[in-house]
């Protein structure tokens, strides 16, 4: 039987502390689907193993046009600045 303390019943009390709780460990567990987690570089070279080889030429084909696209006007803007440059007179 559990002690019981002297309070007033009509206070507010912050709520009961079970003070003989004990929290389980790792160690005392004996069930059979216990595993150890993957760590994230396990988890990454199972993905770049399996899927990453499928997808590879359409993601590079992507990646090739999204920087010719972002050439182009880089290197507009180059010839312009150079054309400005060319039409200043120099001091």
């Amino acid at each position: 039987m559990k002690p019981t303390s002297i309070t007033n019943h009509n206070a507010r009390q912050f709520p009961l502390v079970e003070y003989q709780y004990h929290t389980a460990t790792l160690g005392t567990l004996t069930g059979g689907h216990v595993k150890t987690p993957k760590s994230l570089r396990d988890i990454s070279r199972d993905y770049f193993d399996t899927e990453a080889n499928h997808d590879f030429l359409s993601d590079a084909a992507v990646f090739v046009t999204l920087i010719g696209a972002a050439l182009v006007p880089i290197v507009s803007s180059a010839f312009a600045v150079l054309q400005l440059c060319r039409a200043l007179p120099l001091f």
